[in-house]
C-alpha cells in the first residue's frame, strides 16, 4: 500500500455552478459528490446546503457527526451573526439621521443583497476512495479527532473566517469534513464598520497559503491520531508541491548512482552465469586429468590448463568483487534514504510548528489593531468624559457662588429656604450647605478648612 495520502480543500463559489464543474465533482477519485458546492448567498441556499450537510432529506443522522455548531444550520448562522455585527450594526444606526437608512436586520440585509455571500462552505477530505474503500467502521469514526483539529487549525490560520457550523460525513465513499461559516471584515469607513467580505478574505494568495498550512496540519493530525507515518500525495498540476524526501539536496544524485549500481548488479549476474559454464568446463578439465608414471596419485596438468584456471580465478575474483561492491552501494543506499525520510519528517515537524506559530501571531496582530482601535475609541470617550465633568464642575462651583453671594453676604432668607430644601432632597450635602452659609467644611480630620474666595 503507499504511504501518501491524497488531501484536498474546495470553498464553493460562483465558478462551482457550472456543468462542468458539477461534472469534474460527480467524478472524483473520491467517490463523493459533496464538491458540486457553490456558494452562499442567501437563506435559499443555506437551507438546501443544511439538507445535504445535516441529511435533513433522508434522514441519515447516523452517519453524520456535528463537531461544531447544532442540528440547526441556520440558527447557528443567525446567532453568529448577531454575536459578529449586532454592536457594529447599532453603532452604525446611533449615527444615521434617517430611519431610512437604518439596518433593522444585518443577516436579512446580506440576505436580500445580491452581490453579497450570506456564508461560505469549504469541504476538506483526507484519503481518496481507493484508501477508504477497506476501512471500517472504528478505523473511519478516528477521524473525528483528526477533523475536529482541522477546524481548529482553520481558525488560527484565517481567524477572519467564523465557523458556524463543521460536520463529519461518513456515508459515502471516504470521510470528510464540510464547514459552513461567515467571513468578517473589520475596519469599513463607509457603512458598518465590520461586514461580510468573503472577496477580501478570500483572496487567490490566502487560498493557496491556506491549503499548504491546512494540509500540513491535516496529515501531522492523521499520524498522531493513527500512530503513523504517512506522507502527502503532491498537490493538483499548476500548485505548489509538498516537499518529500525526492526533493532534497543530493538525493537526485544519489537516486541516479543507486540506478547505475543496479545496471552493475545486473553485469555482475551475467558475469556470473558466464563463471557458471566456465565452472562446467574447469570441471571437465580436471576430470580429463591423467595420472603421474611416477605417482598414481598426482595429476600432470599441462601448461595451458594451469592458464585456463588462473584465467577462471581471476574471473571468479572480479565477479565476486563486483557482487560484494555493489550489494554494499544497495544497502548503503537504503540506509541513506531511510536517513533522509527520518531528517524530512524532522523538517515537516518544524516548518509545520513555524506555519502554526506565524497563523497565532497573525491572529494576535489582529487582535491587536482591533484591542487599540479600542483603546483609541476609549481614550476620546474619556477625553469627552473629562470635559462633560469640567465643565460639571465648573457649573457646580457657581452655582455655591451663587448660593454664597445670596445667603451667607446678602443675608437673603428665601435662598436660605431653598438651601434648606436643596439639602433635604438631598442634593446639597452637608458639607455643602455649610460652605454655603460659613465658607468652611470639616475635613478628614474634623478640622475646619478655609476654602478660598470665588
Amino acid at each position: 500500500m503507499s504511504m501518501d495520502l491524497a488531501y484536498s480543500i474546495h470553498l464553493g463559489s460562483d465558478k462551482n455552478k457550472s456543468k462542468s464543474a458539477k461534472k469534474i465533482a460527480n467524478n472524483n477519485s473520491s467517490g463523493t459528490t459533496s464538491f458540486s458546492n457553490n456558494s452562499i448567498q442567501n437563506s435559499g441556499q443555506l437551507s438546501k446546503v443544511s439538507n445535504h450537510n445535516l441529511r435533513k432529506y433522508d434522514d441519515k443522522t447516523e452517519l453524520i457527526s456535528v463537531i461544531h455548531g447544532s442540528n440547526s444550520l441556520a440558527n447557528d448562522v443567525k446567532n453568529l451573526y448577531l454575536k459578529e455585527f449586532e454592536n457594529a450594526r447599532i453603532e452604525y444606526n446611533n449615527k444615521q439621521t434617517r430611519e431610512d437608512r437604518k439596518i433593522q436586520n444585518y443577516y436579512n440585509n446580506v440576505n436580500k443583497n445580491a452581490n453579497r455571500d450570506l456564508a461560505c462552505e469549504l469541504i476538506i477530505e483526507l484519503g481518496d476512495m481507493d484508501f477508504w474503500q477497506d476501512k471500517n467502521k472504528e478505523y473511519k469514526y478516528k477521524m473525528v479527532q483528526v477533523y475536529k483539529e482541522q477546524v481548529e487549525d482553520l481558525q488560527i490560520i484565517i481567524p477572519e473566517f467564523k465557523v458556524a457550523n463543521a460536520v463529519i460525513h461518513f456515508d459515502e465513499a471516504s470521510p470528510h469534513l464540510h464547514i459552513v461559516g461567515v467571513p468578517v471584515k473589520y475596519g469599513y469607513k463607509n457603512g458598518m464598520k465590520k461586514q461580510v467580505a468573503k472577496s477580501l478574505i478570500f483572496t487567490k494568495e490566502r487560498l493557496v497559503i491556506l491549503q499548504d498550512k491546512m494540509r500540513t496540519c491535516c496529515i501531522k493530525s492523521f499520524n498522531k491520531e493513527y500512530n503513523l507515518k504517512y506522507s502527502l500525495k503532491t498537490k493538483e498540476k499548476g500548485r505548489d508541491e509538498y516537499i518529500s524526501v525526492n526533493k532534497m539536496k543530493g538525493y537526485r544524485e544519489l537516486k541516479k548512482q543507486h540506478e547505475q549500481n543496479k545496471q552493475r548488479l545486473a553485469q555482475a549476474n551475467q558475469k556470473t552465469d558466464l563463471l557458471s559454464e566456465k565452472t562446467d568446463n574447469i570441471q571437465k578439465v580436471l576430470q580429463n586429468l591423467k595420472p603421474s608414471t611416477l605417482n598414481k596419485k598426482n595429476l600432470i596438468v599441462p601448461a595451458s590448463t594451469v592458464d585456463t584456471i588462473k584465467a577462471y580465478m581471476e574471473d571468479v575474483r572480479t565477479t565476486t568483487k563486483s557482487i560484494k561492491g555493489v550489494n554494499d552501494l544497495d544497502v548503503i543506499m537504503k540506509e541513506y534514504e531511510k536517513d533522509l525520510k527520518e531528517h524530512d519528517n524532522k523538517i515537516w515537524d518544524l516548518e509545520n510548528t513555524i506555519q502554526r506559530k506565524d497563523a497565532i501571531i497573525t491572529k494576535l496582530s489582529t487582535d491587536l489593531k482591533y484591542a487599540n482601535d479600542t483603546v483609541s475609541k476609549q481614550k476620546s470617550v474619556i477625553t469627552s468624559l473629562k470635559e462633560q465633568v469640567a465643565n460639571f464642575k465648573g457649573l457646580w462651583e457657581k452655582l455655591w457662588r451663587f448660593f454664597e453671594n445670596k445667603v451667607r453676604w446678602n443675608k437673603d432668607i428665601s435662598y436660605t429656604k431653598i438651601t434648606d430644601e436643596l439639602y433635604d432632597k438631598k442634593i446639597f450635602s452637608s458639607d455643602d450647605v455649610q460652605r454655603i452659609k460659613t465658607g468652611y467644611v470639616p475635613n478628614a480630620n474634623n478640622k475646619k478648612k478655609n476654602y478660598d474666595k470665588f
